[in-house]
């Protein structure tokens, strides 16, 4: 613990969809939630208007629906909340080497370190300045938290929310924790909570009052000696600038359950492509190549080869990932497929030729029947439920917005060409119109989209509705919230 309140921790509000309601002005101050879109998918984000409505993150999606009929539904768009989170980091960066990422829209900051606060007075004056600063360049609000330790910054941010700053003088923490629920601290989770709420453990300040070894007692040495400690508001933890990543993979949730195993191979070298994007993205290569298949009845299986050197080569980790398949049975039907990048390094193994004619594969298998190591798990996006953004159907997880489905082409002489599928258009996704400019999809459905053209900065947009196949009507990249958004 320190004793100046010199750590700062900032939570975006809302961020997902405070992203799309300063990109699209139409939806400001309405109920936006963001995820995905299919009969599997939940709620990744939603706006402040939608929570009042009891919509949250992490809730079916049709669940949201029924509680908020009228809302703004809409895929995430990834590629606009890196930027956005890029934008937001650097400025972290400027008022200390020791920042902390935690996800796209979260962060720890050491300010002592960055020389910017020494005490609550300079501490209080910085993360003022850093709000303002953010809305200034973003248009977006953030939630600030400062206190002595990382545990309690995070959970003044919390606090705080939405668009506030809570500073936890120190010496105060146990008297500011003691009548919150224990739901407020970090790793108390749901069974926890009702664990200790079923032996009469419902505040923080009960938790410290039934001492370290009724904790341990109750819930093991190890989570009952670190529970006692939060009680307590003790956390010695410094901010961490680099945080080494273990793995890097994607994964999708399908809608249907697919049940043509052409299919099947067909996304798994789609997620294989898309996996060795990111992992380029990142600058690394790596070693063990993970597939992850959840089927029709929920049992998981993972599949894992390890190389003899690590790689960033698509066609090797296509060719290990369709080895893997291979051992998998999908008979019944696969709801949801993952490919992963284990064991990574910094370099690639010069020797990918000979990787790629299949050298003998380490083959790891993963438990049958039961969740297993998560190896292709940790997709971009909130939660890891079915169809959440980034883990869920293909527009969620990042998919061009009118990409179309694979569907098989009709028999016909060899080298035809088969039927045209029509296009499909996603609620949320950007488009561009060769007459209007800019928009993006509010529907579509009966051969019709409908597209509202407006972008950031400006004031809201008309509507127009065109065939799903105007030549005129193309799909594009986000605008920047940041800079020149000129058509």
């Amino acid at each position: 613990m320190r004793a100046a309140p010199t750590i700062l921790h900032l939570d975006m509000d809302a961020f997902y969809a405070s992203v799309e309601q300063a990109s699209k002005p139409s939806l400001r101050g309405k109920a936006v939630i963001v995820g995905g879109l299919g009969p599997r998918g939940v709620v990744a984000t939603a706006s402040y208007e939608a929570r009042r409505f009891g919509v949250h993150s992490a809730m079916p999606m049709g669940q949201a629906r029924r509680l908020c009929p009228n809302g703004a539904y809409l895929i995430p768009r990834f590629s606009l909340y890196r930027q956005v989170s890029d934008v937001v980091m650097a400025m972290l960066r400027e008022l200390s080497p020791l920042v902390e990422p935690l996800s796209l829209d979260e962060a720890f900051v050491d300010l002592e370190a960055g020389g910017v606060a020494f005490d609550s007075r300079s501490a209080r004056e910085t993360g003022e300045r850093l709000r303002a600063d953010i809305r200034a360049v973003t248009g977006l609000s953030g939630s600030v938290g400062l206190a002595g330790s990382k545990m309690l910054a995070k959970v003044a941010s919390e606090e705080a929310k939405p668009a506030g700053l809570l500073l936890i003088e120190p010496g105060t923490e146990r008297e500011l924790l003691a009548p919150m629920s224990v739901r407020t601290l970090p790793g108390v989770g749901p069974a926890t909570g009702e664990h200790l709420r079923r032996a009469g453990i419902t505040t923080v300040g009960e938790l410290a009052e039934a001492g370290e070894d009724e904790l341990v007692r109750m819930v093991g040495r190890s989570a009952g000696a670190g529970l006692y400690r939060m009680a307590l508001g003790l956390d010695d933890r410094p901010v961490v600038a680099e945080r080494d990543a273990k793995s890097v993979s994607v994964e999708d949730t399908f809608d249907v359950d697919l049940h043509d195993r052409v299919r099947i191979r067909g996304e798994v070298q789609r997620l294989a492509d898309r996996c060795v994007q990111r992992l380029r993205g990142s600058g690394h290569s790596g070693r063990t190549i993970v597939l992850k298949v959840r089927r029709y009845d929920f049992s998981t299986l993972t599949r894992s080869e390890t190389l003899r050197g690590p790689t960033d080569d698509p066609a090797v980790v296509r060719e290990a990932a369709a080895r893997l398949l291979e051992g998998v049975d999908t008979t019944g039907g696969v709801r949801l497929l993952g490919v992963g990048v284990s064991g990574l390094a910094d370099y690639t193994q010069e020797d990918l030729f000979a990787q790629s004619l299949g050298a003998e594969p380490d083959v790891a298998e993963g438990s049958d029947g039961a969740e297993g190591s998560d190896g292709a798990g940790g997709s971009e996006g909130a939660g890891g439920a079915d169809g959440a953004g980034g883990v869920g159907g293909q527009a969620a997880a990042g998919a061009a917005p009118a990409e179309t489905e694979g569907a098989q082409e009709a028999a016909g002489p060899p080298g035809a060409p088969g039927p045209a599928p029509e296009r499909r258009w996603t609620a949320g996704s950007d488009v561009r119109h060769s007459v209007y400019g800019p928009g993006w999809v509010q529907g579509s459905g009966v051969g019709r989209v409908t597209v509202r053209f407006e972008q950031p900065g400006s004031e809201p947009g008309r509507v127009r509705t065109f065939r799903v196949d105007d030549p005129e009507l193309e799909p594009s990249d986000p605008l920047p919230l940041v800079g020149d958004t000129t058509p």
